[in-house]
């Protein structure tokens, strides 16, 4: 009886490990664009670029491979465009701070000129 149990332990953890590593890939799949198919990621496309990367992803993860690494080997051989979701560096701040001095510029300059023609 108690190898019953055992067994049956056992099987429910491996599910829930086989489980947990479907979605890891799928959460990687989603965050990889397809390089065919313009705004569509991996996960939604069926393009052989997609379904040869979603193999190798999986090759990767089952030879033990993280997330982290996987995205490294990815970015290395497609650059940062190929995830959705890039790294933090100098070149995104930039992108995401020129709105905002654009616009305190914007205000600067809009405020100077209605002092000026107060005067």
């Amino acid at each position: 009886m108690k190898k019953f149990f055992f067994v049956i332990i056992l099987f429910i953890l491996s599910l829930n490990i086989v489980h947990a590593n479907e979605d890891l890939k799928n959460k990687i799949y989603k965050n990889i664009r397809c390089i065919v198919c313009q705004g569509q990621s991996i996960h939604e496309s069926n393009s052989d670029f997609a379904i040869d990367l979603k193999k190798l992803i999986s090759k990767k993860l089952d030879n033990g491979e993280n997330e982290k690494q996987i995205y490294e080997f990815l970015i290395s051989r497609y650059g940062e465009w190929i995830v959705y979701n890039p790294r933090f560096n100098f070149n995104s701040l930039s992108l995401w701070l020129l709105p905002f001095i654009i616009f305190m510029i914007g205000g600067f300059l809009i405020f100077r000129l209605n002092n000026n023609k107060k005067r």
